[in-house]
């Protein structure tokens, strides 16, 4: 079987499974919501809480399930934009793919610097110091992406491991029951408190279109991709619910405690003081395994959209496009070192962000209802309008997001440069 990737170019690396992928999907979901997602959940909606993780993953299913089939029929590095190429042509696909490296600068920062936030909480160190982890962590990001995604996979389904144990260590040394969680009755679930939830909780769900610019490296994409996007978001799901359980049962949430703190809180109260550096370590890697991802599936998106004979359109012996995972890399350096200096807030510049990530899942849903056929063409229809919706929850915040849609449509040549699949 040949790989899938830009006409004329040097296909990359197929050598990924279905355990690899879901370790790769699980750890792009929890990333740093995990520690902190469950906390702010609980103090938004405490115990209707626990009914919205179950109807978040059953609206974000039509969606995975569009993404999988788009993944299985359409394998390619573009991910997002050669979707969007394929149902609407190479303008849109372009405007699709800026629109999703406009993250960069924003997104990967902000989520590097959570993560150097778990050693400050263990070990007490600087500004300083926390900007040199942040720059050691873009540089093992970038070793990683020297040897392909195989490698990245392998990592990060033991980081999934890790996540899953720390989960069930809690359950069990804190002696939960399901016999003792504290379930509402549907009939006095509070819908504005549920709405309110659900706003927050869909960010832990971000991370599905980044996931399919690796479609082209599964041995077998038409069989392993979407059942490592399904199963990948299932377990990630149950990981929240479980980590909300325990929020709720030790009363590890409100305003007088940093949301990223319940979880390592719940330990040390559990563990001893001596337990604290392992949440904050695995914490650190739940971080570090979402950057990954994201920073490898920009690389490939750089790649795949790059002239057959550019630099960015190289490959490594390992074939994988390290050209373009160093440009992304030095990127989001600049930029770690701009925001260290400056001293950018970036709380409202993520929220812009999230805006945009829910604009490329609605172009995406739009390209799947014009591509795929039959009961996956429905999802694709459904994910739409979810998305449209979403797009209204965000409110004004939206209209960045949409602005920005405008802005590239306008700016950007219309050149013949497309994706297409081999």
């Amino acid at each position: 079987m040949t790989g899938c990737g830009v006409a004329g170019k040097e296909t990359l690396k197929q050598e990924l499974g279905l355990i690899q992928g879901i370790g790769l999907l699980s750890t792009s979901l929890l990333g740093t919501g995990v520690f902190a997602v469950p906390a702010l959940v609980a103090g938004q909606a405490q115990g209707e809480s626990l009914w919205a993780w179950p109807l978040l993953i059953t609206l974000v299913f039509p969606v995975a399930i569009a993404f999988a089939a788009l993944g299985r029929h359409f394998p390619n590095a573009g991910g997002a934009a050669h979707f969007v190429h394929l149902a609407f042509g190479p303008r849109l696909a372009r405007v699709t793919g800026w629109l999703f490296l406009s993250v960069i600068p924003v997104g990967l920062p902000a989520a590097m610097q959570i993560a150097s936030g778990f050693w400050q909480a263990a070990f007490g160190f600087s500004s300083s110091g926390l900007l040199a982890i942040q720059l050691l962590t873009l540089g093992v990001i970038w070793l990683l992406g020297l040897r392909s995604a195989g490698s990245s996979a392998m990592v990060q389904t033991l980081i999934a491991l890790l996540v899953v144990m720390l989960v069930v260590a809690i359950w069990w040394k804190g002696g939960i029951q399901f016999s003792q969680i504290p379930w509402i009755a549907v009939a006095d679930i509070d819908m504005g408190k549920m709405l309110g939830a659900l706003s927050i909780m869909f960010w832990c769900f971000v991370g599905l279109e980044a996931f399919a610019h690796l479609a082209t490296e599964f041995k077998s994409p038409q069989r392993d991709f979407p059942r490592a996007l399904l199963i990948g978001m299932l377990l990630a799901g149950a990981v929240y619910w479980g980590c909300t359980v325990a929020v709720l049962h030790f009363d590890a949430y409100g305003p007088q405690q940093a949301a990223t703190a319940s979880l390592p809180g719940i330990v040390v109260s559990l563990f001893g003081e001596q337990a604290l550096w392992v949440a904050c370590i695995v914490g650190y890697l739940a971080c570090f395994a979402s950057v990954n991802i994201y920073t490898q599936g920009f690389a490939r998106l750089v790649w795949s959209q790059a002239p057959e004979n550019s630099a960015l359109a190289r490959l490594s012996r390992g074939r994988a496009p390290v050209n373009a995972l160093s440009a992304v890399v030095c990127c989001c350096l600049l930029c770690c070192l701009i925001i260290y200096w400056v001293g950018l807030p970036l709380s409202e510049l993520i929220v812009y962000a999230n805006g945009i990530f829910i604009l490329i899942y609605l172009l995406c849903m739009m390209a799947g209802y014009k591509l795929l056929k039959g009961r996956s063409r429905i999802m694709a229809g459904v994910g739409s309008l979810l998305c449209v919706l979403l797009l209204l929850t965000v409110g004004g915040k939206s209209l960045y997001a949409v602005g920005m849609l405008a802005a590239l449509w306008c700016l950007l040549p219309s050149g013949k440069h497309a994706l297409v699949a081999k």
